[in-house]
């Protein structure tokens, strides 16, 4: 058996590597998303007053802290029971979906499109921003750069910060928005509108009216039958803040739907024995693997989960691009896992309507923007959909309000088994007996799991006590000649053999909140 690694996997946020295993006649036997990184966030909140969660959790990641700072406020608000003003929520809304807009504007352009406005066979070289920008010309550059400007703008005026936002608090906001602040907003929204127009216009230009990229998206490399889920609102429609949770399976009917803090009655993290990553699934079907023999227990969520378990936008002009998508596909749900690229542009464009439209809400002024927590502190969960998939904060406090447990569950970490089940299908499609292993051939392994825009970084957790660790030793010629494996208890075993799961240790978690990651 010969095994290939692509180490690292590149234009993503975190760390990883790919472990390719073929069989004597060159086919692929076995892939592995093999994730080595580890964090210990769960671990540094215990001990910490609830109400310091929203700005902790915003340090775990600097590409989305608005995720983890909303989330965070969302679940302290539950602790203590409070609801929140309507101006606060407004103001809230307007500054997670700048957020949203933002961070899909950098993953399309600078992380998943060279892929395709480049081009996924163009030498290594060129597949960057620099390419994305000699292809679409300065011009657009100077817009791309203009769109992060503005939503970290946003998150300033709104936040206090540009990044690692400080302004949801416990019961709301800290602060009132002036009239002249309201104002720029309205200028954001507007630009915001006409870019994520323009985006779309260039996808539909540059990969929807070239046939081999149009190929490349339907081929059988990138098709994976699972289920689907997101947050909506009541119409059943995308709502990156707040809503219910629906899952839909591979045939587009409704599973369930539940309140996000009734997670743990739907949902489990199995382990594996080659990352640090757990891999979630529907408890109702059972954990049985990343496989498509199981595919009714794996979801995927994000931009395509997104359109996938919705029955339409919430704004026009992404429900005409959300109706074009479903046309052009012939039905829902979509299967294809590089349709994530459109899906996160449809998403980008409901955003900065809903940016625009908040812009322009009367109540966005109002300076009732907090009600002061006043009840005990008990158990909280909150939710929002992250630029890469749902995302859920669940803490339990003593009466102080001092966080005993917590459980986070990020967006990469629910898409696990979805993008193992995708690398190992393009891996097990793409490579072919006798044929040579090309760089671009590699990098479609990798335009798999790209689809996502995951973020290894922040769904990464550790152990309590004694973290794993591996020490391995390899021949010149790549054969594991010695190793030392230290065991999350603290034990030592010698590792006598390369297999698949040598690849990193293995994780021992519970599924409650506050058990190991």
């Amino acid at each position: 058996m010969t095994r290939i690694s692509i180490d690292p996997i590149t234009r993503l946020e975190g760390h990883g590597r790919i472990d390719l295993f073929l069989n004597d006649a060159g086919s692929v036997d076995e892939a592995f998303l093999v994730i080595p990184e580890l964090r210990g966030f769960e671990k540094f909140l215990e001990g910490r007053p609830v109400e310091e969660m929203p700005q902790i959790t915003s340090r775990i990641c600097g590409v989305c802290p608005e995720a983890h700072h909303a989330a965070a406020a969302k679940a302290a608000d539950a602790v203590y029971n409070v609801e929140i003003p309507e101006a606060a929520e407004v103001i809230r809304r307007l500054q997670y979906n700048a957020f949203m807009a933002g961070d899909h504007a950098t993953h399309f352009y600078a992380l998943g499109g060279p892929d395709f406005i480049v081009g996924p066979d163009a030498p290594a070289s060129e597949r960057n921003i620099i390419g994305v920008i000699n292809k679409v010309g300065l011009e657009l550059a100077g817009k791309v750069i203009r769109m992060r400007k503005e939503s970290h703008e946003v998150a300033e005026l709104l936040g206090g910060r540009r990044i690692h936002p400080v302004g949801m608090v416990p019961g709301g906001i800290s602060k009132p928005v002036s009239a002249e602040t309201a104002k720029r907003l309205r200028e954001i929204g507007a630009y915001m509108v006409e870019f994520a127009k323009e985006s779309l216009g260039i996808f539909d230009n540059l990969v929807l009216k070239d046939p081999r990229l149009r190929g490349l998206i339907i081929s059988d490399a990138y098709y994976n039958k699972t289920a689907y889920m997101a947050l909506v609102n009541d119409q059943n429609q995308p709502d990156a803040y707040d809503g219910h949770v629906r899952v839909v399976d591979a045939q587009g009917n409704e599973v369930v739907r539940y309140h996000p803090r009734d997670y743990l009655d739907h949902i489990a993290e199995a382990i594996v024995p080659w990352s640090y990553l757990k891999m979630p699934y529907l408890k109702q079907f059972g954990w049985r693997g990343a496989t498509a023999e199981a595919s009714e227990s794996i979801v995927r969520t994000g931009p395509l989960g997104s359109l996938n378990a919705s029955t339409g936008m919430q704004t026009p002009l992404a429900q005409a691009h959300y109706e074009r998508f479903y046309a052009t596909f012939r039905g829902t749900p979509v299967h294809q896992t590089l349709a994530f690229h459109w899906a996160r542009l449809i998403e980008l464009l409901q955003s900065a309507e809903l940016v625009n439209r908040l812009a322009h809400d009367e109540r966005l002024t109002s300076p009732d923007v907090r009600t002061v927590p006043s009840g005990t502190p008990r158990v909280g969960v909150g939710t929002v959909e992250a630029p890469r998939g749902l995302l859920t904060h669940h803490y339990v406090t003593d009466e102080n309000g001092i966080v005993e447990k917590a459980n986070l569950i990020v967006g990469t970490t629910y898409q696990y088994p979805a993008i193992q089940l995708s690398v190992a299908t393009a891996a097990k499609k793409l490579i072919r007996p006798g044929a040579e292993l090309t760089e671009p051939i590699m990098n479609g392994i990798e335009m798999a799991f790209r689809a996502y825009d995951p973020c290894f970084g922040c769904a990464t957790h550790a152990l309590p006590g004694t973290s794993p660790l591996e020490v391995r030793a390899f021949s010149a010629g790549g054969v594991l000649v010695d190793g030392l494996r230290r065991n999350g208890d603290g034990s030592l075993e010698r590792i006598t053999a390369l297999r698949p799961d040598a690849a990193s240790p293995a994780a021992n978690a519970a599924d409650s909140p506050g058990g190991a990651r």
